[in-house]
C-alpha cells in the first residue's frame, strides 16, 4: 500500500513513484493525472512549438523579455505583462511586472480566471482583500513577502512608501490578461445611478463625479501605519493569512552551490492552487535536470545571468539564455536544467500551477535505479556508475 505520510526508502520511493515533496500521496490521481498531461501536450504544448526540425533544435521559444516590454503606465504606476498573447508556449501561468509609485493604489477589483500570487522584489505596499465568507485582512508587505488571492476574491494593492514599489504577479491561468480583469470603477461607471442609489443606499447623485470608465491604477496620498491594536470588534479576519514572508524562512534546502525556498500549501496553507520559490544560485552552480510531474513552472529572473535546458521528448530540446527582467517557461513534464552562466548570484523567483509541490532530480531517479538496469538502458558496463550520486544533487556547485 502507498503510504505518502511515511518518509521514503528507496524501495518505497520506487513503489510509489514519489520524490521528497510528496508526503502526502494521492496515488488514485496518478491515472487521470497522466492522461491529463498527455491531452495536454498533444493538444498545447507541441501544437504551439510545432514539429522539431531534423536536429531536434529551435522548437519551441521558452523565453519572454517582460522587462523590455512597452509599460501601460498610469499616473500611479505602471504594469506589463506575459500571457498566451505574447508568450504562446505559456498556457498554464501567466505573469505581470507591476510597479506602484507611493500612493499609487490598483484599485479594488478581482479575477473570475485564475488565482494570484504575488513576489514583492523592492518597495512596500499594502493589500486589502475580501472573501465570500465576509472576512477581510488589510496587510503590509515588504521586499521577498509574497501573497495569495484565491480566484474571485476582491483585493486591491496601494504602494506606502518611501519608494516605488516592484512586485511580480503570477496567475494560474495562461488565457489571464491584467489589463482585462474585473475593476470597481468600470462596473460603477456602468451601472445606472438609480440602481448604485438603491444597492448603497444613498442618493443617486452621489455618483455623478464617479468615474465613468476603469481608472486600474489611481493616484492617491501615501497611508499611515496600520494601528497596532486594531479597535476591538472591528475586524473579521479568515482563519488563513494571505501573506507569507519567504525570504525571512530559513532555505528549504542549501547547498555550497545555492539555496531554494518554497512556498507550497504545506507552508502557506490558503495557497491550495499554486506554489512558489526562489532559487539562488552562485556562478557556475547548476540546478540538476529534473521534472515536474503535476505543475506548469514560470520564471522570473531577478538578476545575474543563466543558461537553461528544456527537453521535451523525440529529439526536441533547446538551450536558452536569460537575464534580469526576462521571464522563462516549462510545461509540465518537460524536463529542464538551469545553470548560472555570470560572475554574480543568479536569482529566480519561480512559480507552478499547483498548491502541491512536486520534482523529480534525474541524480535521484538513477540513484534508485538497479545498475544492472542502468547498464543494459545505456549500453555500458554497471561499473561505469560506480561514482554517480547516491541521493539527488539538487543543485550542483560550481566546481562539478
Amino acid at each position: 500500500m502507498c503510504n505518502g505520510d511515511n518518509l521514503e526508502t528507496s524501495t518505497s520511493r520506487r513503489r510509489c513513484g514519489r520524490s521528497r515533496w510528496s508526503r502526502r500521496a494521492d496515488c488514485g490521481r496518478a491515472g487521470s493525472d497522466l492522461g491529463r498531461y498527455r491531452a495536454a501536450a498533444e493538444s498545447r504544448y507541441y501544437r504551439v512549438a510545432g514539429e522539431a526540425s531534423g536536429s531536434g533544435a529551435e522548437w519551441a521559444n521558452f523565453r519572454f523579455p517582460l522587462g523590455s516590454q512597452k509599460s501601460k503606465l498610469y499616473e500611479g504606476g505602471s504594469a506589463q505583462e506575459a500571457t498566451v498573447a505574447e508568450f504562446p508556449i505559456s498556457e498554464g501561468i501567466a505573469g505581470v511586472s507591476m510597479r506602484l509609485k507611493p500612493g499609487g493604489l490598483r484599485e479594488l477589483h478581482w479575477h473570475t480566471n485564475a488565482a494570484e500570487w504575488a513576489y514583492i522584489i523592492s518597495g512596500h505596499c499594502r493589500t486589502t482583500v475580501f472573501d465570500p465568507n465576509g472576512s477581510s485582512e488589510i496587510l503590509d508587505f515588504g521586499p521577498g513577502d509574497i501573497w495569495y488571492f484565491p480566484r474571485g476574491y476582491g483585493h486591491s494593492l496601494l504602494g506606502i512608501g518611501p519608494e516605488e514599489c516592484h512586485f511580480i504577479l503570477s496567475f494560474d491561468n495562461g488565457h489571464f490578461s491584467e489589463f482585462a480583469t474585473f475593476s470597481i470603477t468600470d462596473w460603477i461607471g456602468h451601472t445606472p445611478p438609480e440602481m448604485l442609489a438603491k444597492s448603497f443606499q444613498v442618493p443617486a447623485s452621489t455618483f455623478k463625479d464617479f468615474p465613468k470608465r476603469e481608472v486600474y491604477i489611481a493616484q492617491g496620498a501615501v497611508p499611515g501605519p496600520l494601528p497596532a491594536d486594531p479597535v476591538a470588534g472591528s475586524e473579521h479576519v479568515s482563519p488563513l493569512t494571505h501573506r507569507f514572508h519567504l525570504m525571512a524562512q530559513k532555505a528549504t534546502l542549501s547547498f555550497p552551490g545555492g539555496s531554494f525556498r518554497l512556498a507550497s500549501v504545506k507552508e502557506f496553507p490558503i495557497s491550495t492552487t499554486m506554489a512558489g520559490a526562489t532559487l539562488q544560485l552562485d556562478p557556475g552552480a547548476m540546478r540538476e535536470l529534473h521534472w515536474h510531474p503535476n505543475a506548469n513552472e514560470w520564471q522570473y529572473y531577478v538578476k545575474g545571468r543563466a543558461r537553461m535546458t528544456v527537453f521535451g521528448s523525440s529529439g526536441r530540446a533547446s538551450v536558452v539564455e536569460f537575464g534580469p527582467g526576462d521571464v522563462g517557461y516549462v510545461p509540465q513534464g518537460f524536463g529542464p536544467s538551469i545553470g548560472n552562466i555570470g560572475n554574480e548570484e543568479c536569482q529566480a523567483i519561480l512559480t507552478f500551477d499547483n498548491g502541491n509541490y512536486q520534482e523529480i532530480s534525474i541524480s535521484d531517479w538513477v540513484a534508485a535505479t538497479p545498475r544492472q538496469i542502468l547498464a543494459t538502458n545505456f549500453g555500458v558496463p554497471e561499473a561505469t556508475f560506480a561514482n554517480f550520486p547516491r541521493r539527488d544533487l539538487f543543485i550542483a556547485g560550481g566546481g562539478g
